[in-house]
């Protein structure tokens, strides 16, 4: 029972614990993609403009007044910051944060489930705050070698790969199942919400001090500065936590009593023979694929097709994130609602708003490659294509909390560190594709993610899976079926105590 200055510290919350690791979380994702995208925008200021007018029809589609010179909608003209990367180096440099990214999932969802996933967190984003801060410095001082780029981006994503299964290991022990869509789509629209911020706050910074650096500085030290809040706040377990309430404790303790308080040793054979698990994984590629062709390429598209400046670029390049977004969060609450009022299995549910999420944006952005220079038109159906993406986040992406609460952070690893591949492959395969930035190019690239997303989401729709599985618990083979906890007896019960504390 909490006494002295933990107690007070307690009321001097007006949120009970859990959400306060779910807004943290949120603000942690935030930083890591506001830090992954960065290079995204800045790249289109840092190279030379390839002149390929000769042979390149999309100078008659997307005709820019005024232009003159290959370099005319650049930001930055000061030619020792400029760098002569061609498409193929560009999509190397792109894809190298993938490489060391991929390598520390698995390592960092073990790590995370062993001795918790505070630290893992905490220091995977410190670390790549300090590689994001002296990128700059790097570049410059090798004159824009880009193997020092790639080396760096590598560092970066190893730090960063752990981010995602530290996170889902902490959410499984913090998160009930009554508020696991809401609290999971609010901690990975972090992911919508860094890029929007990255996108707007770059493009503008850029267009405004002429040089690409300082946007490397301010996402880097954000990244510092909410590592050390989150070091304050935030602890891996309910029972570590030291000013969490009597009653949340009691509450998260009943609610999550399929979390092992000693975890049991990995089933990896159990893992490996999981259609359930495949079918996440299914459905992962299928996401990232998708999301990292739009995260990595969508700015160049906009520049090189669509012709926008780099303010416009920043801009634009926001909107369809606002509108995934707005969507994960509404969809987090909808999905839960169908859930507790049983117009849904968890495994409706979860293969409902998933495929919702791939045969949307399949075809909204194979679509805007055939709106041509129709800028208004294209920003609008990528952003629909983004606005139906919104959904995966109440669908797969805590699909793994569902599948086990004990090994949430190592079914994270497995499905987003194989998902991340697509991270390598597709600003490279971009990059090869599109050599001469023509919109035929371009929809070549569109017609790869529209196959790709149909023919992952008819195998999550089959096999995927919302029960918690028999190997998350080795020693009782037979689970319950999955069940909630009455979320509204507990408010109001919560509410009780607070009042009777303050009084």
């Amino acid at each position: 029972m909490l006494t002295g200055w933990r107690l007070l510290v307690s009321k001097c919350f007006l949120i009970p614990q859990r959400y306060v690791l779910g807004i943290m979380g949120f603000l942690g994702i935030v930083n890591a993609y506001a830090m992954r995208v960065t290079l995204s925008i800045a790249i289109t200021e840092m190279t030379i403009s390839s002149n390929t007018t000769k042979n390149n029809t999309y100078e008659n589609y997307c005709h820019v007044e005024n232009s003159n010179t290959t370099n005319s909608n650049n930001a930055v003209t000061d030619p020792d910051l400029l760098y002569d990367w061609d498409e193929k180096t560009q999509g190397i440099i792109l894809s190298a944060f993938y490489w060391g990214y991929l390598l520390t999932h698995l390592p960092g969802g073990i790590i995370a489930g062993k001795f918790g996933g505070k630290y893992t967190l905490g220091l995977g984003i410190l670390s790549t705050g300090i590689f994001t801060i002296v990128t700059p410095w790097i570049i410059k001082a090798t004159s824009g070698d880009w193997k020092w780029v790639v080396a760096l981006r590598v560092v970066e994503g190893l730090g960063e790969g752990t981010t995602y299964p530290a996170l889902n290991t902490m959410l499984a022990q913090w998160v009930p199942l009554g508020e696991r869509s809401k609290i999971g789509s609010l901690v990975y629209a972090g992911g919508q919400i860094g890029t929007i911020i990255c996108n707007l706050v770059s493009g503008q910074l850029i267009q405004s001090t002429r040089e690409w650096a300082s946007v490397f500085y301010l996402f880097g030290g954000l990244g510092i500065i909410w590592f050390m809040f989150f070091q304050v706040l935030c602890y891996s377990e309910p029972k570590q936590h030291p000013f969490i309430s009597d009653r949340e404790k009691e509450f998260l303790k009943k609610e999550l009593e399929s979390v092992a308080s000693v975890k049991p040793p990995i089933p990896w054979k159990a893992l490996a023979t999981s259609v359930p698990l495949w079918a996440l994984i299914a459905a992962q590629i299928g996401h990232d694929w998708g999301f990292y062709t739009m995260v990595s390429d969508l700015p160049k598209y906009m520049k090189e097709v669509l012709r926008f400046d780099v303010a416009a670029n920043g801009i634009w390049n926001s909107v369809p994130y606002a509108a995934m977004w707005v969507v994960s969060m509404a969809g987090g609450w909808i999905c839960d609602w169908l859930i507790l009022r049983n117009y849904l299995s968890v495994t409706g549910a979860r293969r409902f708003f998933t495929c919702f999420a791939a045969i949307g944006p399949a075809i909204f952005i194979m679509a805007a490659s055939y709106a041509e220079c129709d800028t208004t038109l294209a920003v609008w159906m990528f952003t629909v294509a983004m606005g139906f993406m919104g959904t995966f986040y109440c669908g797969m992406k805590v699909n793994a909390l569902d599948l086990s609460p004990n090994f949430a952070g190592i079914i994270m690893a497995i499905t987003n560190g194989i998902g991340a591949g697509a991270g390598i492959v597709t600003p490279y395969l971009t990059g090869a594709l599109t050599g001469n930035h023509t919109i035929l190019e371009w929809r070549t690239v569109f017609w790869v993610s529209f196959c790709i997303f149909m023919s992952t989401s008819v195998v999550y729709m089959f096999y995927g899976s919302g029960e918690e599985q028999w190997w998350n618990s080795p020693e009782n083979p037979n689970p319950k079926k999955t069940k909630m906890i009455d979320l509204e007896s507990f408010r109001a019960s919560e509410k009780e105590e607070n009042t009777e504390q303050k009084s």
